[in-house]
């Protein structure tokens, strides 16, 4: 088995349809699913710790190579972290009675392997710059662990907040990749200057992204925090994100779906933080700005960003196949119609709720019949890969 980004997005994309269409079927009355922790549960956790972390796996397992210089995993030690994952999923969705701590223990340990072999290269090529990965993966795996521990106790308010912590470390992943990839792939498919990083406003945005998640982990071990507090911390974030996105000349990548892509999603993230923090104020629900970070951010960020490496690392040119502008704007129109729109008119929930899970399903289906055939198959052009 060659780079972890093979076996991983192809598995984050099936299960994402799967699990949505069976998502699906219970808002519309059908129980398809008896999994662990019911089906609220479930889905909330395997949207988070089944589809975006194998996406996150694949896209650090495969990055870190070129990083650092050093070989990541590959061959039977990557395929003993797929068969991990895997475990994972079907243990969640088929528990069959068992324990707890033993599912626990199962699902629990991918996030601490992926954060040990990134850890691993990153200290013996001195590459510190990327050593950030490492504390939010094991963040990462700390609100996996709450979460399950919310199960076990009981305790609905700790899986909520710990469901929280686990939205914005993906989010604060997205800003980090963001910032370094969205800017220069932009310059470079459109012919233009890239605009030299602001240090100023690159250290505002990353720290108080940041201190939004140190906020929601203190609140997640039950420490109050003024609304005020973490609502100031979000806005500023929110702000610092605008304006550092603005730089990045999105206004002119209309023409190329894999550019617009990455743009509008991560426009989700500050519109994501400012939904939140109106929920602060009480004015609406905190799951719509939830599902602005978690649809539009992570969901439309990780299509687009998959389809662009699963062309690159194939040895493949690097250009929008047939569909997946389609696929890319239904992410977002999915976003939209499931935070904005469903914040201003709250009496159509039940077909807002369908239709951006179908809108999903369709964009990774059309993923899906472009990239699993390259992804199973050796770079084109004979390197490895």
């Amino acid at each position: 088995m060659r780079l972890a980004f093979r076996p991983f997005f192809l598995l984050a994309a099936l299960f994402s349809v799967a699990s949505l269409l069976v998502w699906l079927g219970f808002w519309h009355g059908s129980i398809l699913l008896r999994p662990y922790g019911g089906l609220v549960f479930w889905h909330q956790h395997e949207m988070l710790f089944g589809f975006a972390a194998s996406v996150v796996a694949g896209f650090l397992l495969t990055a870190v190579r070129n990083w650092t210089g050093l070989p990541s995993l590959s061959g039977a030690p990557l395929m003993g972290l797929v068969v991990l994952w895997l475990l994972g999923r079907v243990l969640m969705a088929f528990p069959l009675d068992l324990p707890g701590w033993l599912l626990l223990a199962v699902d629990l340990a991918f996030l601490p392997v992926v954060a040990i072999v990134m850890a691993r290269l990153v200290i013996t090529a001195k590459r510190w710059r990327n050593l950030i990965f490492i504390p939010v993966l094991l963040l990462f795996a700390t609100a996996n662990l709450a979460m399950h521990l919310g199960v076990i106790q009981g305790d609905a308010e700790l899986i909520r907040q710990a469901a929280y912590l686990a939205v914005l470390l993906i989010t604060l992943m997205m800003t980090v990749v963001g910032g370094r990839v969205i800017g220069m792939f932009t310059a470079n498919r459109l012919g233009r200057t890239k605009p030299e990083p602001i240090a100023l406003l690159e250290g505002v945005t990353l720290a108080s992204t940041a201190g939004v998640v140190v906020l929601q982990l203190i609140i997640m071990l039950d420490v109050a925090i003024p609304a005020s507090l973490i609502g100031g911390v979000m806005l500023l974030a929110a702000l610092a994100n605008t304006v550092r996105m603005a730089r990045w000349g999105g206004l002119h990548s209309w023409r190329e779906p894999l550019l617009w892509g990455l743009h509008g999603s991560y426009v989700c993230i500050p519109l994501g933080l400012i939904m939140w923090v109106l929920a602060l104020m009480g004015l609406i629900r905190t799951e719509l700005a939830i599902h602005a970070l978690t649809i539009g951010g992570m969901g439309a960020m990780m299509l687009a960003m998959m389809a662009r490496v699963s062309l690159g690392h194939t040895g493949r040119p690097i250009r929008t196949l047939p569909g997946m502008g389609v696929a890319l704007g239904l992410m977002l129109i999915a976003a939209l119609v499931r935070s904005p729109v469903l914040a201003i008119f709250p009496q159509i929930t039940h077909w807002t709720y369908t239709l951006s899970i179908i809108f999903w399903c369709v964009a990774y289906a059309i993923f899906l019949v472009h990239y699993t055939w390259p992804l199973m198959q050796a770079r084109v052009d004979g390197q490895d890969g």
